[in-house]
């Protein structure tokens, strides 16, 4: 007899006592922004309802000023794509001015007016400069910048920066040289620059002008330094990864966000040590992912509001009290990066707006998501409180679990499951049409397909005899996040406001996998969570670099020890993801031997990733066939084991950023094969990278890492407590998996100028039109010569 069970996971309220309880059911909905409403769903399936009027800005606003009289609003967008300035009148809401950047001319976080609000600063980023504009009549005019390069020509990369009371000087984080500069404004020159603590992300003068502190993004601490020699007095402990600061106007108490531990940090200004830390989790000791990031006092000193780019909401905080308590929660669009006060209204910048959409013109998804601007009378408390009910159901997501007793999939760690091993198979950026478009059941577009059964044959046949899953997300948009979602159930601040740079040509190495702490989440990754769980794991090509000394490859993160196969390579597109299942192969079979298997097994098969049309290497259709041979045969190899029986293997993308998909931007190809879900059905209830960790972590009773797993489907629909132990017969190639890119293939010119040798260093908005000319250019003009 079947089981029914409606079940809402809940991680985002004020209020909440269970992670689980009885809800209405929302069928199969999917990402993206509600076409005709102000309203959306995030690829990890929460709800956005942002409050008030809402305005459209450009690429991941990172950043705003307000004019002193609180007349214009100027917004940093600080994206992948062209980045810009904006000027939005408070009167009538409309954005009056744009000032656009292509790369490599950048802005990065930092802007500040002066006092008198005639002169607007901001920080340049990878450009190493200060751009510096008169401000008149709500209009933007650049002058000259102001130079932060030293005989060194080093990368300071400044961000966010204050301004003295007298306008003066210019204080400004330098995130890549872990430092801070005084700049004199009248000679537009650096007056000194002294060394803090790990990737600043900001400095803040206090209004005395007495005192200066810099928050290290890349730590867990505050320097505090002396504005005028600008030595550094002391550093204040806080918790993880510091961001935004503010300053009470009447008592002096400065309030630090802290990204990764969900807190703020109370500082007395007399004392300079922390005397309160208030908790923003939705649960007490629950896991984190509210991500803090922006800070706003009221007036009177009594109220503090904080953005919470991952709850997706603005917290109020009575700090009038001799302990700061949260009075409630104020619902916003994706990923708010700013609140800021201007009269009786909140301004807040929202960074990813209501997501992306369907993706049939082959846009880029890392730039095709409009920033917005949300502005919203402050409530009262009834009103608070129904924004909070509001954030409440955002999210919760609520789902219909309709399985068989006796599910493989435990509905709590401590319980246990009939599978007893895990192999994770990570790829690399492909949406669902562009692989499974032309299958002939689930939500696919046939147009939109690349790869189709000809060249991913494997693939196919085991999404038809397993289960299809047409509504899958990849969470992140690039590898730089994907790659921490993956592992880690989220990307964190550091992560979400550094890569654009990269991506785009300004002047930012890739330092998200492992590279540097900067952006370990607070639980660290799913190998740390098997650790903490006493589950035996082995990494494949993740998070590993090569070392040309020993030849060999080595571990990038050292909690993952010597739990890995330094054999297996990790990315380099010019290394058959046969050679890499090869290796793999070779431990297991000697793990089958042994009868010592690891619980846990991360595997890295990225070369469905391609080298575009680059003349001399594989074409596209040959990685991506070898690439599908080699998930066949890894497959087989287990199927074929005696582990088969209580094993599954689960295989998605790290991201979708490479195509087109009638869904959303972000829809992805996903796999979970094992006896208990060799049922040939499809499953279109709504999953994504977190779901796919938490049915991981329930079959190996691991706790979750975020509150993004915590609160994710578990997978649970597509297994039956009825297993099919027919072992798999690979499929072999139907394409050639030795085709070579000809110098006058399409797009090979444009494929030269790519640079492949490291994860996603070629430009995916160029990769994006090769590939589109090279495989579909000629199928859509047959399409349109059959109409």
């Amino acid at each position: 007899m079947k089981k029914k069970k409606v079940i809402a996971a809940t991680l985002a309220a004020l209020t909440i006592t269970s992670t689980s309880a009885y809800a209405a059911v929302e069928y199969n909905r999917t990402a993206g922004p509600n076409h005709g409403e102000h309203t959306g769903v995030t690829t990890y399936n929460w709800s956005l309802t942002p409050a008030g009027e809402q305005v459209t800005l450009g690429n991941f606003p990172m950043g705003a000023a307000l004019s002193s009289d609180g007349r214009y609003f100027v917004v940093l967008n600080g994206g992948q794509g062209t980045q810009s300035l904006q000027v939005v009148d408070t009167t009538s809401n409309k954005v009056v001015q744009t000032i656009p950047y292509t790369s490599p001319e950048a802005l990065y976080l930092g802007i500040v007016f002066s006092p008198d609000g005639k002169r607007l600063y901001a920080s340049a980023g990878g450009n190493n400069k200060i751009r510096t504009f008169d401000f008149i009549d709500g209009q933007l005019s650049e002058k000259d910048s102001i130079s932060l390069r030293d005989t060194q020509n080093s990368n300071a990369f400044p961000g966010g920066m204050s301004i003295s009371q007298d306008g003066a000087y210019l204080y400004v984080a330098n995130n890549l040289d872990h430092s801070v500069s005084k700049i004199d404004v009248s000679s537009q020159k650096v007056v000194k620059t002294t060394a803090v603590g790990k990737n600043p992300y900001t400095a803040f003068i206090t209004n005395d002008g007495k005192s200066l502190y810099v928050t290290n993004w890349g730590e867990s601490s505050v320097s505090l330094l002396d504005p005028a020699t600008l030595e550094v007095k002391e550093t204040i402990p806080t918790d993880l990864h510091p961001n935004a600061i503010a300053e009470n106007p009447k008592t002096g108490d400065v309030y630090v966000s802290n990204s990764d531990d969900d807190t703020i940090s109370i500082i007395n200004p007399k004392s300079h040590k922390v005397v309160e830390t208030v908790s923003l989790k939705p649960q007490k000791n629950g896991p984190t992912g509210s991500q803090p990031n922006s800070l706003a006092l009221s007036e009177d000193g009594q109220t503090l509001y904080v953005a919470n780019a991952g709850n997706n909401d603005i917290a109020v905080i009575d700090v009038s009290r001799p302990k700061a308590k949260v009075k409630g929660l104020i619902p916003t669009a994706w990923y708010p990066t700013g609140v800021y006060l201007n009269n009786e209204k909140l301004l807040v910048t929202n960074a990813k707006g209501l997501g992306a959409g369907p993706n049939a013109e082959g846009q880029y998804v890392g730039n095709m998501m409009n920033g917005s601007l949300s502005v919203v009378d402050i409530p009262n408390q009834s009103q608070l409180n129904q924004y909070t009910k509001q954030v409440n159901e955002n999210n919760t997501i609520k789902y219909n679990q309709n399985t068989k007793a006796n599910n493989p999939i435990p509905v709590t760690p401590e319980e246990k499951s009939p599978i007893k091993h895990v192999i994770y198979i990570i790829k690399e950026n492909r949406t669902y049409d562009q692989v499974f478009g032309d299958l002939e059941k689930g939500n696919g577009d046939p147009s939109l397909t690349f790869f189709g059964e000809d060249v991913t044959p494997n693939l196919h046949k085991l999404a038809r005899d397993f289960v299809t899953f047409d509504n899958f997300y990849a969470t992140a948009e690039i590898s730089a996040q994907g790659h921490n979602w993956a592992t880690a159930a989220k990307a964190n601040d550091y992560t979400e406001k550094t890569w654009m740079a990269n991506y785009s040509g300004r002047n930012r190495s890739y330092d998200w996998e492992g590279d540097n702490e900067a952006s370990y989440p607070k639980a660290g990754f799913i190998w740390n969570n098997a650790q903490r769980s006493d589950v035996s794991y082995r990494v494949y090509g993740e998070f590993v670099n090569f070392d040309k000394k020993t030849n060999q490859w080595v571990a990038t993160e050292p909690s993952i020890s010597n739990n890995y196969d330094a054999n297996f390579p990790g990315y380099n597109l010019d290394i058959s993801d046969l050679v890499r299942q090869e290796a793999w192969e070779k431990e297991f079979q000697e793990f089958v031997k042994n009868d010592n298997l690891p619980q846990l097994q991360i595997v890295r098969l990225g070369n469905d990733h391609t080298q575009g049309t680059k003349p001399g290497k594989l074409s596209p259709q040959a990685m991506v066939a070898q690439n599908d041979y080699a998930v066949g045969k890894l497959v087989e190899a287990v199927s074929q084991s005696k582990y088969w029986k209580d094993t599954a293997i689960f295989i998605t993308e790290d991201d979708a950023q490479n195509g087109w998909d009638h869904v959303d931007a972000h829809r992805t190809t996903s796999l979970v094969i094992s006896p208990y879900t060799q049922t040939g059905k499809v499953d279109s209830t709504f999953y994504d990278t977190t779901s796919m960790l938490r049915t991981m972590e329930l079959i190996l009773g691991m706790k979750p890492m975020t509150q993004f797993d915590a609160s994710s489907i578990p997978m649970s629909n597509a297994f039956t407590n009825k297993p099919d132990f027919s072992p798999y017969q690979v499929e072999e190639p139907r394409y050639p998996l030795d085709e070579i890119n000809a110098q006058n293939a399409p797009g090979a010119t444009l494929s030269k100028t790519l640079d492949f040798s490291g994860a996603d260093r070629a430009d995916e908005e160029t990769l994006n039109k090769v590939l589109w000319d090279a495989m579909m250019k000629d199928k859509q003009a047959q399409k349109i010569q059959n109409k």
